[in-house]
Protein backbone atom coordinates (compact mmCIF):
# COMPACT_ATOMS: atom_id res chain seq x y z
CA UNK A 1 0.00 0.00 0.00
CA UNK A 2 2.71 2.02 0.24
CA UNK A 3 2.43 3.07 -3.86
CA UNK A 4 -1.24 3.99 -3.22
CA UNK A 5 0.07 6.03 -0.08
CA UNK A 6 2.39 8.08 -2.07
CA UNK A 7 0.10 8.62 -4.69
CA UNK A 8 -2.70 9.90 -2.31
CA UNK A 9 -0.12 12.62 -1.03
CA UNK A 10 1.12 13.61 -4.75
CA UNK A 11 -1.93 14.16 -6.13
CA UNK A 12 -3.22 15.98 -3.19
CA UNK A 13 -0.19 18.46 -4.40
CA UNK A 14 -0.50 18.19 -8.12
CA UNK A 15 -3.79 17.63 -9.04
CA UNK A 16 -4.02 20.53 -11.07
CA UNK A 17 -0.73 20.21 -13.01
CA UNK A 18 -0.22 19.22 -16.30
CA UNK A 19 -0.41 15.47 -16.95
CA UNK A 20 3.28 15.37 -18.44
CA UNK A 21 5.09 16.16 -15.20
CA UNK A 22 6.43 13.70 -12.60
CA UNK A 23 8.50 10.61 -13.59
CA UNK A 24 8.10 7.55 -15.37
CA UNK A 25 9.43 4.01 -14.24
CA UNK A 26 8.32 1.92 -16.52
CA UNK A 27 10.06 1.76 -19.94
CA UNK A 28 9.00 0.20 -23.21
CA UNK A 29 10.41 -3.08 -24.26
CA UNK A 30 10.46 -6.72 -23.16
CA UNK A 31 10.08 -7.61 -20.17
CA UNK A 32 7.90 -4.82 -18.95
CA UNK A 33 3.86 -3.96 -18.01
CA UNK A 34 3.95 -1.76 -21.16
CA UNK A 35 2.67 -3.73 -23.79
CA UNK A 36 2.52 -0.90 -26.79
CA UNK A 37 2.50 2.98 -26.69
CA UNK A 38 1.79 5.46 -29.01
CA UNK A 39 1.29 8.74 -29.68
CA UNK A 40 -2.11 10.06 -32.03
CA UNK A 41 -1.86 13.40 -34.16
CA UNK A 42 -5.70 14.01 -35.53
CA UNK A 43 -6.44 9.93 -35.97
CA UNK A 44 -2.78 8.94 -37.19
CA UNK A 45 -0.07 7.16 -35.16
CA UNK A 46 2.84 9.94 -34.61
CA UNK A 47 5.63 7.44 -34.84
CA UNK A 48 7.06 4.21 -33.57
CA UNK A 49 6.06 2.65 -30.53
CA UNK A 50 8.03 4.88 -27.33
CA UNK A 51 7.81 4.81 -23.66
CA UNK A 52 5.32 6.21 -21.59
CA UNK A 53 7.83 8.95 -20.82
CA UNK A 54 8.06 9.84 -24.58
CA UNK A 55 5.02 9.60 -24.93
CA UNK A 56 3.78 12.52 -22.51
CA UNK A 57 7.12 14.40 -23.95
CA UNK A 58 5.53 14.32 -27.67
CA UNK A 59 1.98 15.29 -26.41
CA UNK A 60 3.46 18.50 -24.69
CA UNK A 61 5.85 19.25 -27.90
CA UNK A 62 2.53 18.64 -29.68
CA UNK A 63 0.65 21.38 -27.80
CA UNK A 64 2.95 23.81 -28.44
CA UNK A 65 1.49 23.54 -31.91
CA UNK A 66 -1.25 25.79 -33.50
CA UNK A 67 -2.71 21.86 -33.97
CA UNK A 68 -2.06 20.11 -31.72
CA UNK A 69 -4.82 19.83 -29.34
CA UNK A 70 -5.56 16.79 -31.49
CA UNK A 71 -2.68 14.80 -30.00
CA UNK A 72 -3.18 12.06 -27.26
CA UNK A 73 -0.97 8.76 -26.21
CA UNK A 74 -2.71 5.62 -26.10
CA UNK A 75 -0.34 3.40 -22.99
CA UNK A 76 -1.43 0.06 -22.84
CA UNK A 77 0.16 -2.12 -19.89
CA UNK A 78 -0.83 -6.09 -19.05
CA UNK A 79 -0.81 -7.20 -15.01
CA UNK A 80 1.43 -4.25 -13.63
CA UNK A 81 2.36 -4.11 -9.92
CA UNK A 82 2.12 -0.89 -7.70
CA UNK A 83 6.36 -0.43 -9.01
CA UNK A 84 5.76 -0.42 -12.14
CA UNK A 85 2.60 1.63 -12.26
CA UNK A 86 3.49 4.54 -9.94
CA UNK A 87 5.92 6.57 -12.24
CA UNK A 88 2.57 6.36 -14.80
CA UNK A 89 0.10 7.27 -12.60
CA UNK A 90 2.49 9.97 -10.58
CA UNK A 91 2.59 11.48 -14.31
CA UNK A 92 -0.94 11.29 -15.26
CA UNK A 93 -2.17 12.48 -12.05
CA UNK A 94 -4.78 8.97 -11.94
CA UNK A 95 -6.66 9.26 -8.60
CA UNK A 96 -5.25 6.71 -6.28
CA UNK A 97 -8.49 4.66 -5.14
CA UNK A 98 -8.47 3.84 -9.00
CA UNK A 99 -4.97 3.17 -9.33
CA UNK A 100 -5.48 0.57 -6.43
CA UNK A 101 -8.62 -0.84 -8.43
CA UNK A 102 -6.49 -1.07 -11.68
CA UNK A 103 -3.41 -2.68 -10.01
CA UNK A 104 -5.68 -5.31 -7.73
CA UNK A 105 -8.12 -6.07 -9.89
CA UNK A 106 -11.31 -8.12 -8.76
CA UNK A 107 -13.92 -5.59 -9.21
CA UNK A 108 -17.49 -5.00 -10.32
CA UNK A 109 -18.30 -3.63 -13.73
CA UNK A 110 -18.29 0.10 -13.27
CA UNK A 111 -18.02 3.90 -15.23
CA UNK A 112 -16.18 6.55 -12.94
CA UNK A 113 -15.40 10.08 -13.12
CA UNK A 114 -12.32 11.20 -10.91
CA UNK A 115 -12.23 15.04 -12.12
CA UNK A 116 -11.18 15.05 -16.12
CA UNK A 117 -10.43 11.74 -16.15
CA UNK A 118 -13.16 8.81 -16.61
CA UNK A 119 -12.37 5.37 -15.22
CA UNK A 120 -13.42 2.02 -17.01
CA UNK A 121 -13.89 -1.00 -15.63
CA UNK A 122 -14.66 -4.21 -18.17
CA UNK A 123 -14.69 -7.97 -17.89
CA UNK A 124 -13.69 -9.43 -20.23
CA UNK A 125 -15.24 -13.16 -21.42
CA UNK A 126 -14.04 -15.88 -23.41
CA UNK A 127 -15.75 -19.02 -23.94
CA UNK A 128 -13.89 -22.01 -23.09
CA UNK A 129 -14.02 -24.85 -26.05
CA UNK A 130 -15.57 -28.30 -24.78
CA UNK A 131 -16.37 -31.79 -26.60
CA UNK A 132 -18.90 -32.47 -24.29
CA UNK A 133 -20.52 -30.32 -21.48
CA UNK A 134 -20.07 -32.07 -17.86
CA UNK A 135 -20.71 -31.09 -14.20
CA UNK A 136 -17.03 -29.84 -13.80
CA UNK A 137 -16.61 -28.42 -17.44
CA UNK A 138 -15.47 -24.51 -17.88
CA UNK A 139 -17.90 -22.77 -20.21
CA UNK A 140 -16.68 -19.36 -20.07
CA UNK A 141 -13.18 -17.70 -18.82
CA UNK A 142 -13.10 -13.76 -17.22
CA UNK A 143 -10.25 -11.28 -17.26
CA UNK A 144 -10.34 -7.69 -16.22
CA UNK A 145 -9.69 -4.56 -18.74
CA UNK A 146 -9.48 -1.13 -17.10
CA UNK A 147 -9.35 1.85 -18.97
CA UNK A 148 -8.33 5.70 -17.67
CA UNK A 149 -9.44 8.20 -20.67
CA UNK A 150 -8.59 11.78 -20.41
CA UNK A 151 -8.11 15.07 -21.74
CA UNK A 152 -5.15 13.87 -24.15
CA UNK A 153 -4.48 10.17 -22.87
CA UNK A 154 -5.48 6.59 -22.11
CA UNK A 155 -4.25 4.14 -20.61
CA UNK A 156 -5.41 0.28 -20.75
CA UNK A 157 -4.69 -2.21 -18.00
CA UNK A 158 -5.41 -5.47 -19.14
CA UNK A 159 -5.71 -8.59 -16.35
CA UNK A 160 -5.74 -12.50 -17.33
CA UNK A 161 -4.39 -14.06 -20.29
CA UNK A 162 -7.14 -13.36 -22.93
CA UNK A 163 -8.42 -9.92 -24.33
CA UNK A 164 -5.63 -8.53 -26.32
CA UNK A 165 -6.56 -4.88 -27.43
CA UNK A 166 -3.45 -5.32 -30.04
CA UNK A 167 -5.80 -6.36 -33.31
CA UNK A 168 -8.57 -3.68 -32.01
CA UNK A 169 -5.59 -0.79 -31.99
CA UNK A 170 -4.18 -1.98 -35.23
CA UNK A 171 -7.94 -2.01 -36.72
CA UNK A 172 -8.68 1.57 -35.26
CA UNK A 173 -4.89 2.39 -37.25
CA UNK A 174 -5.16 0.83 -40.23
CA UNK A 175 -8.80 3.34 -40.52
CA UNK A 176 -6.82 6.45 -39.32
CA UNK A 177 -7.67 9.74 -40.47
CA UNK A 178 -9.00 12.73 -40.02
CA UNK A 179 -12.65 10.97 -40.29
CA UNK A 180 -11.77 8.44 -38.37
CA UNK A 181 -12.91 7.43 -34.49
CA UNK A 182 -9.44 8.20 -33.75
CA UNK A 183 -9.44 11.63 -34.49
CA UNK A 184 -12.34 12.24 -31.86
CA UNK A 185 -9.44 11.61 -29.21
CA UNK A 186 -10.03 9.14 -26.00
CA UNK A 187 -13.62 9.50 -25.89
CA UNK A 188 -13.31 7.29 -29.34
CA UNK A 189 -10.78 4.58 -27.75
CA UNK A 190 -12.56 3.98 -24.61
CA UNK A 191 -15.86 3.31 -26.81
CA UNK A 192 -14.07 1.46 -29.36
CA UNK A 193 -12.66 -1.04 -26.18
CA UNK A 194 -16.20 -1.30 -24.99
CA UNK A 195 -17.68 -2.02 -28.26
CA UNK A 196 -14.79 -4.80 -28.52
CA UNK A 197 -15.74 -6.48 -25.35
CA UNK A 198 -20.03 -6.07 -25.80
CA UNK A 199 -19.13 -7.43 -29.26
CA UNK A 200 -17.22 -10.43 -27.76
CA UNK A 201 -19.74 -10.75 -24.66
CA UNK A 202 -22.51 -11.50 -28.10
CA UNK A 203 -20.10 -13.91 -28.88
CA UNK A 204 -20.23 -15.91 -26.39
CA UNK A 205 -24.01 -15.52 -25.73
CA UNK A 206 -24.72 -17.14 -28.85
CA UNK A 207 -22.63 -20.04 -28.29
CA UNK A 208 -23.71 -20.47 -24.42
CA UNK A 209 -27.23 -21.13 -26.47
CA UNK A 210 -26.13 -24.20 -28.08
CA UNK A 211 -25.23 -25.30 -24.30
CA UNK A 212 -28.32 -24.51 -22.78
CA UNK A 213 -30.16 -25.96 -25.88
CA UNK A 214 -27.87 -29.06 -25.57
CA UNK A 215 -28.64 -29.05 -21.69
CA UNK A 216 -32.63 -28.86 -22.47
CA UNK A 217 -32.43 -31.86 -24.92
CA UNK A 218 -30.96 -34.12 -22.43
CA UNK A 219 -33.01 -33.05 -19.27
CA UNK A 220 -36.74 -33.79 -22.00
CA UNK A 221 -35.07 -36.63 -23.40
CA UNK A 222 -36.59 -39.93 -23.01
CA UNK A 223 -33.32 -40.53 -20.35
CA UNK A 224 -35.76 -38.76 -18.38
CA UNK A 225 -35.25 -38.19 -14.30
CA UNK A 226 -32.25 -41.01 -14.88
CA UNK A 227 -29.14 -38.89 -16.23
CA UNK A 228 -26.79 -36.79 -14.46
CA UNK A 229 -28.24 -33.66 -15.98
CA UNK A 230 -28.76 -32.45 -12.98
CA UNK A 231 -25.03 -31.84 -12.38
CA UNK A 232 -24.70 -30.56 -15.94
CA UNK A 233 -27.26 -27.88 -15.03
CA UNK A 234 -25.86 -26.77 -12.11
CA UNK A 235 -22.84 -26.13 -13.46
CA UNK A 236 -23.92 -24.21 -16.73
CA UNK A 237 -25.90 -22.08 -14.78
CA UNK A 238 -22.61 -21.65 -12.07
CA UNK A 239 -21.09 -20.57 -15.55
CA UNK A 240 -23.98 -18.17 -16.78
CA UNK A 241 -23.78 -16.21 -13.31
CA UNK A 242 -20.38 -15.78 -13.60
CA UNK A 243 -21.22 -14.10 -17.42
CA UNK A 244 -24.09 -12.41 -15.48
CA UNK A 245 -22.29 -10.49 -12.84
CA UNK A 246 -20.01 -9.36 -16.00
CA UNK A 247 -22.47 -8.15 -18.23
CA UNK A 248 -25.67 -6.26 -15.86
CA UNK A 249 -23.57 -3.91 -13.95
CA UNK A 250 -22.32 -2.47 -17.34
CA UNK A 251 -25.37 -1.80 -18.44
CA UNK A 252 -26.49 1.61 -16.66
CA UNK A 253 -22.79 2.84 -17.31
CA UNK A 254 -23.18 2.95 -21.45
CA UNK A 255 -26.42 4.43 -20.50
CA UNK A 256 -24.67 7.90 -19.15
CA UNK A 257 -21.91 7.89 -21.07
CA UNK A 258 -24.38 8.07 -23.95
CA UNK A 259 -26.00 11.08 -22.24
CA UNK A 260 -25.60 14.83 -23.46
CA UNK A 261 -24.77 16.15 -19.73
CA UNK A 262 -21.95 13.69 -20.17
CA UNK A 263 -19.14 16.57 -21.11
CA UNK A 264 -16.07 14.09 -20.71
CA UNK A 265 -17.29 12.18 -24.12
CA UNK A 266 -17.15 14.02 -27.45
CA UNK A 267 -21.14 14.57 -28.57
CA UNK A 268 -20.33 12.87 -31.68
CA UNK A 269 -18.58 9.61 -30.01
CA UNK A 270 -22.16 9.85 -27.70
CA UNK A 271 -24.14 8.11 -30.44
CA UNK A 272 -21.57 5.33 -30.88
CA UNK A 273 -22.38 5.09 -26.84
CA UNK A 274 -26.01 4.40 -27.58
CA UNK A 275 -25.44 1.68 -30.07
CA UNK A 276 -23.23 -0.17 -27.60
CA UNK A 277 -25.64 -0.06 -24.68
CA UNK A 278 -28.54 -1.72 -27.04
CA UNK A 279 -26.02 -4.28 -27.49
CA UNK A 280 -25.49 -4.78 -23.95
CA UNK A 281 -29.08 -4.82 -23.69
CA UNK A 282 -29.67 -7.63 -25.74
CA UNK A 283 -26.93 -9.27 -24.30
CA UNK A 284 -28.27 -8.55 -20.78
CA UNK A 285 -32.31 -10.34 -21.75
CA UNK A 286 -30.42 -13.29 -23.22
CA UNK A 287 -28.13 -14.08 -20.01
CA UNK A 288 -31.47 -13.62 -17.91
CA UNK A 289 -33.32 -15.56 -20.21
CA UNK A 290 -30.78 -18.43 -19.87
CA UNK A 291 -30.63 -18.05 -16.22
CA UNK A 292 -34.40 -18.42 -15.54
CA UNK A 293 -34.51 -20.79 -17.83
CA UNK A 294 -31.81 -23.05 -16.18
CA UNK A 295 -33.99 -22.42 -13.02
CA UNK A 296 -36.72 -23.98 -15.10
CA UNK A 297 -34.62 -27.08 -16.35
CA UNK A 298 -33.06 -28.10 -12.60
CA UNK A 299 -36.46 -27.83 -11.15
CA UNK A 300 -38.04 -30.01 -14.36
CA UNK A 301 -34.78 -32.28 -13.79
CA UNK A 302 -35.35 -32.38 -10.29
CA UNK A 303 -38.97 -33.38 -10.35
CA UNK A 304 -38.10 -35.97 -12.96
CA UNK A 305 -35.93 -37.57 -10.62
CA UNK A 306 -38.16 -38.00 -7.92
CA UNK A 307 -41.10 -38.73 -10.21
CA UNK A 308 -38.87 -41.96 -11.37
CA UNK A 309 -38.01 -42.47 -7.56
CA UNK A 310 -41.50 -43.06 -7.27
CA UNK A 311 -42.25 -45.20 -10.11
CA UNK A 312 -39.30 -47.37 -9.06
CA UNK A 313 -40.85 -47.67 -5.55
CA UNK A 314 -44.40 -48.92 -7.26
CA UNK A 315 -42.57 -51.64 -8.64
CA UNK A 316 -40.81 -52.57 -5.98
CA UNK A 317 -43.76 -52.05 -3.89
CA UNK A 318 -46.15 -54.30 -6.56
CA UNK A 319 -43.69 -57.18 -7.07
CA UNK A 320 -43.11 -57.50 -3.47
CA UNK A 321 -46.96 -57.93 -3.28
CA UNK A 322 -46.73 -60.51 -5.54
CA UNK A 323 -43.95 -62.57 -3.60
CA UNK A 324 -45.80 -62.26 -0.57
CA UNK A 325 -48.76 -64.37 -1.84
CA UNK A 326 -46.42 -67.72 -2.50
CA UNK A 327 -44.90 -67.00 0.97
CA UNK A 328 -47.33 -66.44 2.85
CA UNK A 329 -49.64 -69.79 1.65
CA UNK A 330 -46.27 -71.82 2.32
CA UNK A 331 -45.68 -70.84 5.36
CA UNK A 332 -48.84 -71.49 6.29
CA UNK A 333 -48.36 -75.75 5.09
CA UNK A 334 -44.83 -75.39 6.37
CA UNK A 335 -46.12 -75.25 10.32
CA UNK A 336 -45.56 -78.55 10.56
CA UNK A 337 -49.05 -79.30 12.52
CA UNK A 338 -50.38 -82.93 12.05
CA UNK A 339 -54.30 -82.26 12.10
CA UNK A 340 -54.42 -79.86 9.22
CA UNK A 341 -57.06 -79.35 6.36
CA UNK A 342 -56.24 -80.56 2.88
CA UNK A 343 -52.86 -81.86 4.55
CA UNK A 344 -53.61 -85.78 3.32
CA UNK A 345 -55.68 -84.71 0.13
CA UNK A 346 -54.66 -86.45 -2.66
CA UNK A 347 -54.91 -83.29 -4.84
CA UNK A 348 -53.69 -80.32 -1.81
CA UNK A 349 -50.12 -79.86 -3.98
CA UNK A 350 -50.99 -79.13 -7.76
CA UNK A 351 -54.31 -77.38 -6.06
CA UNK A 352 -51.94 -74.51 -3.64
CA UNK A 353 -49.56 -74.10 -6.69
CA UNK A 354 -52.91 -73.37 -9.11
CA UNK A 355 -54.07 -71.23 -6.59
CA UNK A 356 -50.73 -69.25 -6.14
CA UNK A 357 -50.24 -69.06 -10.04
CA UNK A 358 -53.51 -67.67 -10.36
CA UNK A 359 -53.38 -64.91 -7.23
CA UNK A 360 -50.13 -63.66 -8.85
CA UNK A 361 -51.15 -63.78 -12.38
CA UNK A 362 -54.30 -61.81 -10.88
CA UNK A 363 -52.58 -59.59 -8.94
CA UNK A 364 -49.89 -58.88 -11.96
CA UNK A 365 -52.72 -57.82 -14.67
CA UNK A 366 -54.04 -55.41 -11.66
CA UNK A 367 -50.59 -53.77 -11.10
CA UNK A 368 -49.83 -53.78 -14.96
CA UNK A 369 -53.51 -52.11 -15.54
CA UNK A 370 -53.02 -49.39 -13.05
CA UNK A 371 -49.34 -48.35 -14.46
CA UNK A 372 -47.63 -49.76 -11.68
CA UNK A 373 -45.46 -52.14 -13.80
Amino acid sequence: MSMINSLRAAVRTNRRRSAVGGYDAVPAGAGSAVVDCAVYQHGKRHGETCSPREAARRIKAAHQLPDGNGSFSWIGLHEPTEAEFEGIAQRFGLHPLAVEDAVHAHQRPKVERYDDVLFAVFKTIRYVEHDQLTPTSEVVETGELMVFAGRDFVITVRHGGHGSLQELRHRLEADADESGLLAKGPSAVLHAIADHVVDNYLLVSERLQNDVDEIEYGVFSVKGGRSSDVGRVYQLKREVLEFKRAVVPLLRPMQQLSEPLQRLVDPDIQKYFRDVADHLARVTEQVHGFDELLNSLLQANLAQVSVAQNEDMRKITAWAAIFAVPTMITGVYGMNFEYMPELHHKYGYPMVLTAIILICVGMYRGFRRNGWL
